[in-house]
C-alpha cells in the first residue's frame, strides 16, 4: 500500500460512516413524511388534502442555507435538499406536472429545478394546454415561462390568466446559458444553425462573430432544434444542457449568449391558496374603465401602504371597448395587514381585482 493510500483510508473510513449515519438519517425523514401523509389522509375536510406546501419547502431551504457554513455552496444545499424534499414528497402523494414542452426545454428544467427528479413531470404542446391541465385536475400542477431578462414578457402567459381559474402557487428563475451543440460523431463545416428565435436573437452577437455567413433556421423550440441536430450532422442547435443530454449532443461552445446575466421567469400554476414564507410576492389582475386617471387610482394605494411594486404590465381586456387589464406583483403576501388594506383601497376604484396568487419569491 502506498503512502498516499495509507493518508486516505482513514479519510474514506469516515466518508463510509458519514454515508451510514445519512442513510439513516434520510429513512428516519422518509418515515416522518409517511406519518405527515397518513395524517393529511386520515382528516376529515371538505376540500382533499393539501401536499404539496411550497411556503414549507421555501422556510426549510431558506433556513437551511442561512445556517450552511461551507464548504457546499448555498445553491448546492438547496438543490440537494430539494431532492431530498421531492423522494420524500413522492412517497406522500406522486404530484404530476405538466409544463409547456417538450422535452429537453428550459420549462422542462424549471420544472426539475421546482419539483425535483422524482414528480412526474409531462410535455405539453401549448401554454393553454397546461394551463387547461391544471384547472381540469388532469396535472396537480403546471410550469409556464411568464418573463425573460431581456425579451420581456411572454403575453400569451397572461393572457391565458384572464380565464383560467387557476393559482400561481410559486415562481422559478432559471438562468439562461446557451450552447452550440452538435452530434457526437459530426465531422467537417456547419451549414445550418438551428433554434427558437428568441434564442437566435440571444446570440446574435456571438453567431455574427464565429459563424457569420452560416444560415440560421427558426424552429418551434431549442428542443426541436437539438432533435433535428442529433438526425443531421451537417447541423448546429442553439439549446442549454438539459436538451444536451437528452439528445446526446456534444457541446461545441458554451455560454454563448450575448448578454451573461440572462433569466427567465417561471410561475408554477396551481388551485391551492399558499400560505406566508416570510419572503413572498403576490400578483394581481386589475381590470380598470377607460377613463382619465384610472391607473393612477390604483397605484396610490401602494405608495400610502409602502409596498413595493415589482411589475406591472398591460393587456387587452378583450371587450371590444379599448379597457385593459393590468398586472401587477408586489412585495409582500395579500394575508399581510399592509398588503390587505391595499387590496381593499384598489377594489374602491377598479372595475374588477383578482388576486393570481401569493407565493414564495424565487431562490436565487
Amino acid at each position: 500500500m502506498s503512502a498516499d493510500d495509507e493518508k486516505l483510508k482513514p479519510l474514506r473510513q469516515r466518508i463510509d460512516a458519514i454515508d451510514r449515519q445519512l442513510l439513516t438519517l434520510l429513512n428516519e425523514r422518509a418515515q416522518c413524511a409517511l406519518e405527515v401523509g397518513e395524517i393529511k389522509q386520515g382528516q376529515q375536510a371538505e376540500q382533499p388534502p393539501v401536499f404539496y406546501r411550497p411556503e414549507r419547502e421555501a422556510q426549510i431551504l431558506n433556513a437551511l442555507m442561512a445556517d450552511n457554513a461551507g464548504p457546499l455552496s448555498d445553491e448546492d444545499v438547496a438543490r440537494l435538499f430539494r431532492e431530498v424534499i421531492s423522494c420524500c414528497l413522492n412517497l406522500e402523494m406522486p404530484l404530476t406536472v405538466a409544463y409547456f414542452g417538450p422535452q429537453g426545454t428550459y420549462t422542462e428544467a424549471a420544472a426539475v429545478k421546482q419539483f425535483g427528479h422524482f414528480a412526474a413531470t409531462r410535455p405539453l404542446a401549448s401554454i393553454d394546454e397546461v394551463f387547461r391541465e391544471v384547472e381540469c385536475q388532469a396535472a396537480h400542477y403546471g410550469v409556464v415561462p411568464v418573463e425573460n431578462s431581456t425579451e420581456g414578457m411572454v403575453n400569451h402567459t397572461l393572457d391565458c390568466f384572464l380565464t383560467a381559474k387557476v393559482k400561481i402557487c410559486a415562481e422559478v428563475v432559471m438562468p439562461i446559458h446557451h450552447a452550440l451543440l452538435r452530434a457526437e460523431a459530426a465531422e467537417g463545416e456547419v451549414t445550418e444553425i438551428l433554434s427558437h428565435a428568441q434564442s437566435l436573437a440571444q446570440c446574435r452577437g456571438w453567431l455574427d462573430r464565429h459563424y457569420p455567413g452560416v444560415p440560421r433556421r427558426v424552429v418551434a423550440s431549442n428542443a426541436e432544434a437539438a432533435r433535428l441536430a442529433a438526425e443531421n450532422p451537417a447541423v448546429a442547435a442553439i439549446a442549454g444542457q438539459m436538451a444536451a443530454e437528452r439528445y446526446a449532443l456534444r457541446v461545441l461552445s458554451a455560454n454563448i449568449e450575448d448578454q451573461p446575466d440572462n433569466k427567465t421567469r417561471f410561475l408554477v400554476l396551481g388551485r391551492q391558496d399558499v400560505g406566508i414564507s416570510g419572503r413572498d410576492k403576490t400578483s394581481l389582475l386589475v381590470s380598470v374603465r377607460n377613463e382619465p386617471g384610472a391607473l393612477l387610482r390604483v397605484l396610490r394605494p401602494f405608495e400610502e401602504f409602502g409596498i413595493s411594486l415589482t411589475r406591472i404590465e398591460t393587456r387587452p381586456a378583450r371587450t371590444g371597448d379599448w379597457s385593459y387589464v393590468f398586472f401587477i406583483d408586489f412585495d409582500g403576501h395579500q394575508d399581510d395587514n399592509n398588503a390587505g388594506q391595499v387590496l381593499k383601497a384598489i377594489q374602491k376604484v377598479a372595475f374588477e381585482v383578482r388576486t393570481l396568487g401569493s407565493y414564495p419569491q424565487a431562490l436565487g
